[in-house]
């Protein structure tokens, strides 16, 4: 919550949020069936039908849940400023966006018309049976995709970005010469090291840290026994803020699934269950034309992938489902997205509708599948697997495929990953630019994908311990940096973007806590 809101009108919208939750109505029930007890008294009524939820653990759920509501909720604005503001408050990202949108849709809309498939279809009855036999083997059908293709890729999303400008500024009266070096031309701002290290303070060399000293020649009693000893009390105490605060030390691997969950808040309830049957129901009820897309990048990216291509069926079944949740939506409030919309005709034929499609609102693109790919080792059930990816994605992964200001988001990582190289490895900058290499051209399908699929599922995992840890997605761009630094040297010597590409091609071997520490603590400022 920002310092200068006010707390009223925030807890005013969390009461809201969680009112007509299964969270309230069970605490209603709760609170109804202990006035029946012994120890719950007429006199301090209140006072003890508080002490009794306490001690039953439903006031930790509460608190949870609130500091989930936190988290995702947009700080409140100006009273005067118009909605859109809430979402994105500078015209300029909020019409490229609106832009890049138009773009996608056309492209699905030809991609339909071409094909001559309908963006959506009921289908046949026998088919309906079919898929229910064949859903926990989906990756054994081998459809025809020759035709279709991704519809939009990260380097065609990076020229749109390459190509954002700020009207208000005068472009003859720079800042810096240093800021026409990169491909990102808009100002933001993005924070330096010295800012950097008060942010990650966890991460200095000061703590102790898994992805460093756990490894085999560091004796367990010096870090390892003891943290592992901390993590399984907090996986005990249900406490959501103290999972967030543990995991920038990193998750042990044993406890990193139950940690996540509790960060996340997404326990595995009877509804949450219920929830994923029913999207189940609406793959199987109906055919999309997105589905093909989900199929075709699944074949394209995890199933070409050493690490991940044992888990295409839950891709397949996560994903899919995925598309047809409209609980996704909500999380239009607080992007600068907005959810594309398609027309379809009523029944008779004499009526044209509006309706969002996807229903999620959101259309994969080349690399999407893999957000969910390196959660398939944490979570083997898919109802839990979905509500994890769900949870992932409406707080940080939709940052990476839209166009705003917002700290986390694509443009500013992005531009930090830039500066951050200007400021500490400028030689080497001004080298890669100078023969067309520039370093954001060759980083940018790392950020987009939170590196996923580039980094080894351990080191990985590692990184996602402390996105989530901070609530944020800015260390991606500091990571990208410092493998830069980390390979300067050879970079130095490169003379062609082909030849930097292959410098950087295998990021597999990385170690991401050393890197980091290094590149943010030892970094002269």
């Amino acid at each position: 919550m920002d310092e200068g809101s006010d707390p009223s009108v925030t807890i005013a919208q969390i009461v809201q949020r969680l009112k007509g939750t299964h969270l309230h109505s069970q605490l209603e029930k709760q609170a109804k069936e202990c006035l029946h007890r012994p120890e719950i008294k007429l006199e301090s009524l209140k006072d003890d039908v508080r002490r009794w939820l306490k001690a039953s653990g439903w006031e930790r759920k509460l608190q949870n849940a609130v500091y989930r509501e936190l988290h995702i909720l947009t700080p409140p604005g100006h009273p005067r400023a118009p909605p859109e503001h809430t979402k994105e408050p500078l015209a300029y990202m909020r019409k490229a966006q609106a832009g890049w949108e138009k773009r996608i849709m056309k492209s699905l809309n030809s991609m339909c018309t071409e094909l001559g498939i309908p963006l959506s279809r009921k289908r046949p009855v026998p088919e309906q049976k079919e898929l229910t036999k064949k859903w926990n083997e989906m990756g054994t059908d081998e459809p025809d995709l020759s035709k279709f293709r991704p519809v939009y890729a990260p380097k065609d999303f990076l020229e749109v970005l390459i190509g954002l400008r700020n009207p208000n500024n005068d472009r003859s009266e720079e800042v810096t010469v240093r800021s026409h070096w990169g491909l990102i031309q808009v100002s933001l701002n993005v924070c330096d090291i010295s800012q950097m290290r008060e942010m990650y303070p966890e991460l200095s060399f000061t703590y102790g840290q898994l992805g460093i000293d756990d490894h085999t020649h560091v004796p367990p009693d010096l870090f390892e026994s003891e943290h592992i000893r901390v993590g399984k009390k907090v996986v005990s105490a249900q406490d959501s803020a103290a999972a967030q605060q543990y995991s920038r030390q990193g998750c042990p691997t044993g406890l990193r699934a139950q940690l996540w969950t509790l960060i996340l808040n997404s326990d595995s309830d009877p509804e949450d269950l219920t929830h994923y049957e029913q999207l189940k129901a609406r793959v199987i009820q109906h055919d999309l034309l997105v589905d093909n897309l989900i199929y075709k990048d699944v074949k394209l990216t995890a199933s070409n992938d050493d690490y991940y291509f044992v888990f295409e069926d839950y891709l397949y079944q996560v994903l899919l489902c995925f598309s047809r949740d409209t609980s996704v939506l909500e999380h239009f409030n607080y992007n600068s997205a907005t959810p594309p919309k398609s027309s379809i005709h009523s029944k008779s034929g004499s009526e044209q509708f509006s309706v969002v499609y996807p229903p999620n609102g959101v259309i994969p693109f080349h690399g999407f599948s893999m957000y969910v790919a390196p959660l398939c080792f944490l979570y083997n059930e898919p109802s839990k697997l979905y509500s994890v990816f769900k949870e992932m994605y409406i707080r940080y992964f939709f940052r990476l495929h839209s166009i705003s200001s917002h700290p986390s988001g694509l443009v500013s990582l992005c531009l930090r990953f830039e500066r951050l190289l200007q400021t500490h490895l400028p030689q080497l900058f001004y080298h890669l630019r100078e023969i067309g290499a520039q370093p954001l051209r060759i980083a940018f399908k790392w950020i987009v994908r939170a590196f996923s699929g580039y980094l080894s599922t351990d080191q990985l995992l590692l990184l996602w311990d402390r996105i989530l840890g901070y609530d944020s997605l800015e260390i991606v761009a500091d990571l990208a940096a410092a493998v830069f630094a980390f390979r300067a040297e050879n970079l130095m010597e490169v003379t062609s973007l082909a030849s930097a590409e292959a410098v950087l091609a295998d990021l597999s071997t990385l170690k991401v806590m050393p890197l980091l520490q290094i590149f943010l603590f030892a970094t002269a400022v």
